[in-house]
C-alpha cells in the first residue's frame, strides 16, 4: 500500500471524531465539512513520518482550521449571538430518526451534546471555545492546544477555565431520561395538533422560552412565557400538516412538514417533566441540507 493510501485510509478512520470536533466548533453542518476537508488537504501536502499521535495532530489541526473560522466569522460579524438586538441563531441540528441508528450521527453528538448546550458555545469567543471544547470534550492537552492560540499553556488553561464558568453558569439544567422526554414531547404535540391550551400550558414551565430561527427568508420570533409560548404552538401546529418525533442531537424532538418541504425542526430542553425551552429552526435553505429522515 503507497503512503497516499495508507494516510487516506488512516484520515477516514479519523474523520467521525474529526466531524465532531468541526461541529462543536461552528455549529454547522456544512462548514464542519468544510474544515475536515480543509484538514484533508493538509495532511496531505505535510511530512508527518515523525508525529506519533495522527489522531491527535489531526484534532488540532482541525480545531485551529475552526479557529480561523470563527475569527473571520466574527469579524465579517455574520452571526450575532442569540437574542441579541432580537436576532435567534441556531445551530444546525442533528436529526435522525427514532427507529433507525445512525453510527456517524451518533459520534456527532455524543456526550449529550444539544442544542442548548451548542447555543451556549455560540457565545463562547472563539478562542475560549477551542481551549474548551479541545479540552474539556476531547482532553487534548493544554500544551498541545497553546500553540493554535499563540498562548502558553498556563494562558490557555486560564481561557478554558473562565470558558467554562460560562458554559456552567449558561447551560440549562436538563432531564436525562430520554423516554420520559418522549412522554412530554409527544404530549406537547398532541396538545398542539388539538387546540388544547391549557394541556399546553401544564406541559410548559411558567418561563418557558421559545426561540426560532428563520433565517434571511422567514421571520425569526422569540417567545417568553407560558401562555405566549403555548399560543405559539397552536398556531404554527395549524400549518404543520405532518409533524413526527425524532431525535435532535439525541433527545426527543419534531420535524414538520408540509407535504414533501420541511417546515421546522424543533428541539425540547425539558425540566423535572416541564419544558423549559424549545429551539425552532425553520430556516428554508439550512433545512434542505440537514438530510431529514422521511
Amino acid at each position: 500500500m503507497s503512503e497516499n493510501f495508507f494516510l487516506a485510509d488512516r484520515f477516514e478512520a479519523e474523520r467521525p471524531g474529526l466531524r465532531a470536533v468541526a461541529y462543536r466548533m461552528l455549529g454547522s453542518l456544512a462548514e464542519a465539512e468544510d474544515a475536515v476537508q480543509e484538514a484533508w488537504f493538509k495532511l496531505s501536502r505535510t511530512d508527518v513520518s515523525d508525529v506519533k499521535n495522527l489522531g491527535a495532530w489531526l484534532t488540532t489541526v482541525v480545531g485551529r482550521i475552526c479557529l480561523d473560522m470563527l475569527r473571520s466569522r466574527t469579524s465579517r460579524r455574520e452571526d450575532p449571538l442569540p437574542e441579541q438586538d432580537g436576532s435567534v441563531r441556531l445551530p444546525d441540528p442533528v436529526v435522525t430518526a427514532l427507529a433507525r441508528v445512525d453510527p456517524e450521527r451518533e459520534v456527532l453528538i455524543a456526550d449529550s451534546v444539544g442544542i442548548a448546550l451548542m447555543i451556549v458555545l455560540e457565545a463562547l469567543c472563539p478562542d475560549e471555545r477551542l481551549a474548551f471544547v479541545l479540552h474539556d470534550m476531547f482532553d487534548v492537552p493544554f500544551d498541545d492546544i497553546a500553540p493554535s492560540l499563540g498562548r502558553t499553556a498556563v494562558s490557555t488553561r486560564q481561557l478554558a477555565s473562565r470558558a467554562r464558568r460560562r458554559v456552567q453558569g449558561a447551560a440549562p439544567l436538563a432531564d436525562t431520561d430520554n423516554a420520559c422526554k418522549r412522554d412530554v414531547v409527544d404530549a406537547f404535540l398532541t396538545a398542539s395538533r388539538g387546540g388544547d391550551f391549557e394541556a399546553l400550558l401544564a406541559l410548559l414551565h411558567p418561563d418557558a422560552v421559545a426561540r426560532s430561527d428563520g433565517g434571511t427568508l422567514v421571520p425569526s420570533i422569540l417567545r417568553r412565557g407560558a401562555g405566549n409560548v403555548a399560543s405559539q404552538a397552536i398556531t404554527f401546529a395549524r400549518f404543520a400538516a405532518n409533524a413526527r418525533l425524532v431525535l435532535v442531537n439525541g433527545t426527543p424532538g419534531v420535524v414538520s412538514f408540509a407535504g414533501n418541504r420541511p417546515l421546522s425542526v424543533m428541539s425540547f430542553t425539558i425540566r423535572d417533566g416541564r419544558i423549559t425551552g424549545l429551539d425552532i429552526l425553520t430556516d428554508p435553505d439550512r433545512l434542505t441540507t440537514l438530510g431529514l429522515p422521511d
